[in-house]
């Protein structure tokens, strides 16, 4: 096994109180792909600070090779100071670190360099702060919660190049799917202490499933010893009665272990408060168009929502999700078109932007809005303490302002809120962001079993499989398609599609079926392609299926299992050719999609 490049040691740490890590450890090798799991507030981003150097622990050791870079990925980066975006990723390169790699990423992650950073929005901020850490390929990468705020398309981009480069990688984050494609082995920070599986993501829930299980078996073990012990003590023979010292001891050794025993943390409690039952037709919108200037969000949109269909939206930021979930809702109008609402419709909206928090308001004021101690969850009066306990807050925590929560803990306190309203259509956006592994399982099972209609963007293509019935996704130039399924499915009958209209392209036409030819005056009553666009449609698809093969021999070769130990130049190379080639592969298909679309438009 490689020397370690980083290492941390029995790191503990305590603020007061309870400690928040006792015996914490992390070792980080060349190649390393590291997963690092755990509840919300368990310490994760304190101990991914410590490792960068940013926060001292009260005790334990902590040793970086000489020589070895690190680069850290912040959940809120600061970027004060810098004139512009580029300038701010530029500072985190070293002298000998390439300038033309700032382009290369700032390009990759749909940004100029010019953006003033007063001006970015969430996402954007998070895609320079990605293209400042990735910049300088350091030895190691510390990535906290990197796929925040960012678009599926972003994060399948990123995907590819954390597999490309050669940094070793620590990354925390709450998306499955993208856990489970970059990681390689896995640490699992609880109550404090640190546990470490040689296998990715896709392996921890049923490795942790079996340690809690061992730990509640030996946790039975030692309280059925300690009975046997005191019986011993107690109703020994006399000879016994002088007491042997040295088990005593251990008695009340074994006491303290099993009073001082820290349970795993308790699960939130998810349920939505039931409102009537809404009409049967929830939503039908009809050639819906929206557009700001030239930019047309929307064009021709038609849809019919039924009581019961959880609709999941997804595509790029800036694609309009938010706008047509605004014209479905009735919130916006639209430019044309057409939307009714159903009867009966009570609709509780779950807005992730949390810039409209007031920080400075309390837990249960912000529950009750200022309204006395309880609030009416399904038509019962609960006292906010013991509602909030529902969602793993603790009684202490009434009076905390929100500014003292993690972002997660704000998320689950924005469910608590929309929970607790009556509701038989849910509006959820971006529900997952800082949501852990726990509480998103809970969340997916109220999704999965409400009653009502619920309306998901997410950027979560694991909680979308799992969840949704059809997915509402952009094809460009403002038009929108449903899918039924989840995202996978969405993504097989695209490239079905896909498939198909190639094999109609290249099919010849029955000489009884073939439609007479257009006289040339009709043909220049329409539109036209150009002659670029003629020839890209024509050579596109070899194109496409020459870099289907070239991508299965490579990952052929990739699929040794010893090709990294045997040859690590080549095991990266071809991590990086795969890269390489499967985003030209997405260049080529929506080019030829985008073609194909405007093609059949031309001609009816």
């Amino acid at each position: 096994m490689a020397p370690p490049l980083l290492r941390l040691d029995r790191i503990a740490l305590t603020f007061g109180g309870t400690p928040l890590l006792s015996e914490a450890a992390i070792s980080v090798s060349e190649g390393d792909r590291i997963a690092l799991v755990g509840r919300n507030g368990s310490g994760k981003s304190t101990l991914l600070k410590i490792a960068a150097g940013f926060v001292a622990p009260t005790d334990g050791e902590v040793f970086k090779h000489p020589g070895v870079t690190v680069r850290y990925l912040a959940q809120a980066p600061d970027m004060e100071g810098f004139a512009n975006v580029r300038a701010y990723v530029e500072a985190g390169l070293g002298p000998a670190d390439d300038l033309y790699r700032v382009s290369y990423l700032l390009e990759h992650l749909g940004l100029t360099g010019e953006e003033k950073p007063d001006n970015l929005s969430g996402g954007e901020t998070r895609r320079a702060a990605l293209a400042k850490v990735l910049a300088p390929q350091p030895d190691i990468l510390l990535l906290d919660e990197p796929t925040n705020h960012l678009d599926l398309t972003t994060i399948e981009w990123l995907e590819d190049e954390l597999r490309q480069i050669r940094s070793a990688i620590v990354v925390i984050s709450h998306d499955r799917r993208f856990l489970e494609n970059v990681s390689r082995s896995t640490i699992w920070l609880d109550r404090g202490v640190t546990k470490r599986l040689d296998q990715g993501f896709g392996f921890f829930e049923e490795w942790r499933d079996k340690v809690l299980e061992e730990e509640e078996r030996d946790l039975h073990k030692l309280g059925r010893q300690i009975v046997r012990e005191e019986h011993w003590l107690r109703y020994g023979v006399t000879a016994r009665r002088k007491r042997n010292m040295r088990r005593l001891g251990e008695l009340q050794s074994m006491r303290s272990e099993f009073r001082n025993h820290r349970g795993a943390q308790g699960k939130a409690v998810l349920k939505a408060s039931d409102a009537k039952e809404s009409g049967k037709l929830v939503i039908e919108a009809e050639h819906l168009v929206k557009a700001y200037g030239s930019n047309v969000l929307v064009n021709d949109f038609s849809t019919r929502i039924q009581r019961g269909n959880c609709v999941g939206f997804v595509g790029p930021n800036g694609a309009g999700k938010t706008t047509l979930l605004s014209m479905l809702t009735g919130l916006l109008a639209p430019d044309s078109g057409v939307v009714k609402l159903g009867t009966n419709l009570e609709i509780a909206v779950l807005d992730q932007r949390r810039d409209g928090l007031n920080l400075e308001q309390t837990l249960s004021d912000y529950l009750t809005d200022g309204r006395g101690e309880n609030v009416v969850v399904n038509g019962e009066q609960r006292h906010v303490a013991s509602y909030m306990k529902d969602f793993l807050f603790q009684p202490e925590q009434l009076r905390t302002p929100i500014r003292e929560l993690s972002g997660g803990e704000r998320a689950r306190l924005m469910l608590a809120r929309v929970l607790a309203r009556p509701a038989n259509l849910l509006v959820l956006d971006e529900p997952t962001n800082d949501l852990d592994m726990e509480t998103l399982d809970l969340l997916q099972e109220l999704v999965a079993g409400f009653a009502g209609t619920v309306l998901l963007v997410s950027h979560d293509r694991d909680f979308l499989d799992r969840t949704v019935t059809s997915v509402i996704a952009p094809e460009g130039s403002g038009r929108w398609l449903e899918y039924a399924g989840g995202y996978t499915d969405m993504l097989a009958q695209r490239k079905e599609a896909l498939a198909t209209r190639k094999d109609l392209k290249s099919a010849k036409p029955q000489a009884a079926g073939a439609q007479p030819e257009k006289t040339p005056a009709q043909r220049e009553e329409k539109r036209k392609l150009s002659y670029k666009q003629k020839f890209a449609l024509e050579t596109l698809p070899e194109k496409i299926e020459t870099l289907h093969a070239e991508i299965a021999l490579l990952e052929k070769k990739l699929a040794d299992p010893e090709l990294f130990t045997k040859n690590a130049a080549l095991f990266n190379k071809t991590v990086e050719e795969i890269g390489k080639k499967r985003h030209s592969l997405e260049t080529y298909e929506h080019e030829w999609l985008e073609l194909e679309m405007l093609r059949e438009e031309i001609e009816g």
